[in-house]
């Protein structure tokens, strides 16, 4: 398939020609995309001289158009941006007869109702929809118009057309946020979900509402003062061990996603603290109520730790590196049980997971005479000292 992609440069452009080149490239091999295959992704934006849309409409399979203009300095370019060049697209699909499927990116404000009612971009956008669906009648193409709401996610301009982009940007910069009404609502779209509903186009799979235009989707309903609670509360979460939570689908999570895109790299990383003695080093990495904790354990050659047990914690261990052994014996056998350890044999170039199990003591040992033994460590709750459930008792 040969797919056409107008205002490829953009915010969402970027974001589905990557998508697109992926699929191409077979680096998203996913079964669902096999249908685009072969595919070859040409764009189209305002850099681009006039003939070069003809040229590259006459080739298209399909054409998904996204170019328009949203925020010009005159509002006869509301007209220019949105309407003409549609018309420029549709006159080149005509003059070559090609009668391939469109998708319009057009805007919930081309229904011109309620606060959107005197809008001159929503009106050149509905134009745009008009010119479309005369394309329609006339050749028989199929025509596909998604009337989106705010789109947000990564690589959006800050500052201009997008309050999440804004607000992202500032929070993670520590500038201040503009918020007049806290309980103003916004129906919003995520980046990555726009882009499988327009894949979902492509390969014919478009969801139509009774008025017949192509359902976005999902989208959720958010105030801005609940944008500005959660951006500050990922914020202070910046830098901790603790992990926030990142519920697959949620707004939170989509949100806490693209603020993270808008964080300078320079403050990415994070020094954490190190305890060592003799032994080794011992490092948290993440915990979370409902999560556990991660941490690294590192123990020198020849060394043992451990040596303790707890009531109701319990671990799972996997070594990384190096090589060593895991021993493990109940503190209170039960009647006909082993009273003695059970060890288990461990190194990186084979990697196990050992559940270290509540009511056992256990150790770890370092075997070798020169590596370091390197395990990675889940415990089913975080370290409280107030409560450490952690007593010391040799294997």
């Amino acid at each position: 398939m040969r797919v056409l992609v107008t205002g490829s440069a953009g915010f969402v452009g970027r974001n589905l020609v990557e998508s697109l080149c992926n699929i191409r490239d077979g680096k998203d091999a996913r079964p669902q995309f096999a249908g685009l295959l072969p595919l070859v992704v040409d764009t189209f934006d305002v850099e681009d001289a006039p003939e070069a849309l003809a040229e590259r409409a006459a080739h298209a399979d399909a054409v998904i158009h996204l170019a328009g203009i949203n925020r010009p300095e005159d509002p006869a370019e509301y007209g220019r941006g949105n309407r003409d060049l549609t018309q420029a697209l549709v006159d080149a699909l005509e003059a070559s007869g090609n009668r391939c499927p469109v998708v319009l990116a057009s805007s919930v404000q081309a229904t011109l109702a309620g606060r959107y009612a005197g809008s001159a971009y929503g009106r050149s956008k509905r134009e745009a929809e008009d010119v479309l669906r005369g394309h329609a009648q006339r050749t028989g193409a199929e025509a596909l118009i998604y009337r989106l709401p705010n789109v947000y996610g990564k690589w959006c301009r800050p500052n201009y057309n997008s309050v999440v982009a804004t607000f992202c940007h500032n929070t993670a910069r520590g500038l201040p946020l503009r918020v007049d009404d806290p309980t103003t609502s916004l129906e919003l779209i995520y980046i990555d979900d726009l882009v499988s509903c327009f894949l979902d186009a492509l390969l014919g799979k478009a969801e139509r509402t009774e008025e017949g235009f192509c359902q976005a989707g999902p989208t959720d309903q958010v105030t801005l003062g609940r944008i500005v609670e959660l951006l500050q509360s990922f914020k202070e979460a910046q830098g901790a061990r603790d992990i926030m939570d990142v519920t697959p689908g949620t707004f939170s999570t989509k949100l806490l996603s693209t603020y993270m895109s808008y964080l300078p790299p320079v403050d990415a990383a994070h020094a954490l603290r190190v305890n060592s003695d003799e032994r080794g080093s011992f490092v948290e990495l993440l915990g979370a109520p409902g999560f556990g904790q991660v941490s690294v354990n590192v123990v020198k050659p020849g060394k043992t730790k451990g040596q303790h047990w707890h009531h109701s914690k319990w671990e799972k261990f996997c070594v990384v590196a190096g090589e060593g052994t895991i021993a493990q014996r109940p503190v209170s056998p039960r009647e006909g049980e082993p009273t003695g350890p059970t060890i288990t044999s461990v190194r990186g170039s084979e990697p196990t997971m050992v559940d270290i199990l509540p009511g056992y003591t256990h150790r770890i040992t370092n075997t070798s005479a020169t590596d370091d033994l390197v395990v990675v460590m889940w415990a089913n709750e975080q370290f409280d000292p107030a409560r450490p459930d952690t007593y010391r008792l040799e294997v």
